[in-house]
């Protein structure tokens, strides 16, 4: 995730057919599922420690591990309003299992909302690698630690950054039903395009850096299909690719120690993919390790994504490059699959709010128009409110900000009166004169369409209306590998 600062006050084919694949399918689908880790039937409950720094003497904090072990921490403040926060965190972390590290680290980067009053609890996921259903069940599973160990809150909500936005958009249609267990959803810098088309862009990356750089893999080293991110095998490093990415552009070396061939090939990828250069390497490495992760531990080797009949433009010479370029069509059950897993169907029952910069480098602020068109088919865009703001961050947007979000979705809530954008920008004054981090909110401001930043791809999956039965087995078998 990149983590430069704003430069402001900001402290930082046919149904039918469809249908007879799905079925027909099923067996062979069944065969690649990753076995899930097995569930610690006697996982103890919540134990006390010391709270981050900043929080300490205001909440008391623990610890543990859920029963699919899943590293979890929670806080309850001193002055405890009674709601709860559950956070889904982004990513994904490639580690293989959880992180106890990585949910105390997000309450310390998230006592904002401990500071508003409201008890906080967050999921490590029970490994790292993709997997947005396995994330939305231990998001799940967080909440239901927290009501065996304190109590059912007043009210809960569900919050999700960057990745995570789309693990909670997932958990606010999987189980925030209407009279379930969520009141809420706020999502922020969301990654809400979904996996079958949230990436296509990095997908672009991936096979444009290689026509220009030829070093990922070089003529020398062996050969493999650029969906694939990475060789399975392959023992490259963060370092390693960072090494090959300066070889090629310079991009870390200022303009003037650039080759005049450096200062091209940047030129030429960055132009053609719309990727932000300070974000380039972040990018890169997903569309490397993250891709590897997806086609190799979760699909089975299957290719989910298409660059077939996308047109390039923005180079030096767009004919060279089109007719170079390494082209591939996604194996229909590998979309299928990593669809089910992530994408969204718009179907909330709850109130969303959304926050995300409008400069933002990483998750770029058309996933909101994505979003929007998903609710908007399901006939639910009357449940989201989306807020946008004059930043130039993704991971840390001003804590006034975030303090104003829960506060206006908690309001919306409690007196079923839905807040609008110049509302919301209009109250973030009284949390800035607490935070002194600055409100940078566009009332006014409405992304364009995301078909107007992503080129668009041929086709497309559609992920088919299913029998109640056929939901529960899928459900069972969790995504086909993606999730367990």
């Amino acid at each position: 995730m990149d983590r430069s600062r704003t430069p402001a006050p900001a402290r930082r084919t046919s149904r039918r057919r469809r249908a007879g694949t799905l079925v027909s399918l099923m067996a062979a689908v069944t065969a690649a599922v990753t076995t899930a880790p097995p569930a610690h039937a006697d996982a103890p409950p919540p134990t006390a420690v010391s709270c981050p720094a900043g929080l300490d003497g205001r909440a008391t904090c623990y610890t543990g591990t859920d029963a699919h072990g899943a590293a979890y921490a929670i806080a309850v403040p001193e002055h405890w309003n009674g709601s709860l926060v559950v956070h889904a965190h982004g990513g994904p972390d490639l580690g293989a299992g959880s992180d106890p590290q990585r949910s105390v680290d997000d309450l310390a980067r998230w006592s904002v909302m401990v500071d508003q009053g409201y008890a906080w609890a967050g999921s490590s996921y029970r490994r790292g690698g993709y997997g947005t259903r396995m994330a939305a069940e231990d998001t799940e599973n967080v909440r239901r630690v927290f009501v065996a160990g304190f109590g059912k809150p007043r009210r809960t909500y569900v919050h999700g950054q960057s990745w995570g936005g789309n693990v909670a958009a997932k958990v606010a249609e999987v189980y925030g039903t209407r009279g379930g267990p969520y009141d809420g959803a706020l999502l922020t810098s969301g990654v809400l395009g979904g996996g079958s088309r949230g990436y296509d862009y990095r997908v672009d990356l991936r096979v444009v850096y290689q026509y220009y750089c030829r070093n990922l893999p070089r003529p020398t080293e062996p050969q493999y299909p650029l969906w694939q991110g990475l060789r399975a095998d392959s023992t490259l490093t963060a370092a390693g690719l960072r090494a090959r990415l300066q070889e090629c552009t310079g991009n870390a070396s200022p303009p003037q120690e650039r080759t005049a061939l450096q200062q091209r090939n940047l030129d030429d990828i960055l132009a053609v993919t719309g990727v932000p250069e300070r974000t380039l390497e972040s990018h890169l490495r997903f569309s490397v390790f993250t891709f590897r992760d997806i086609v190799r531990d979760r699909l089975g080797g299957r290719n989910p994504f298409t660059d077939r009949g996308v047109r390039y433009s923005g180079s030096h010479d767009d004919r060279a490059l089109n007719a170079g370029v390494e082209r591939f069509t996604a194996d229909p059950t590998a979309l299928r699959d990593l669809s089910y897993d992530s994408d969204l169907t718009g179907k909330v029952a709850i109130p969303v709010l959304t926050l995300h910069a409008i400069d933002d480098p990483t998750a770029f602020v058309e996933h909101e128009s994505a979003y929007r068109a998903t609710l908007r088919g399901a006939g639910r865009d009357s449940r989201l409110v989306q807020t946008f703001t004059h930043e130039s961050e993704h991971s840390e947007l001003s804590d006034a900000e975030y303090a104003n979000s829960i506060t206006a979705l908690d309001g919306w809530v409690r007196t079923g009166r839905k807040p609008t954008p110049r509302t919301i920008a209009a109250s973030c004054a009284a949390f800035d004169r607490t935070y002194v981090t600055g409100c940078f909110y566009d009332p006014d401001f409405q992304p364009a369409s995301y078909a107007s930043r992503v080129r668009a791809r041929p086709g497309g999956w559609h992920w088919p209306a299913m029998t109640a039965a056929q939901e529960k087995r899928w459900s069972r078998i969790d995504g086909v590998g993606i999730a367990p």
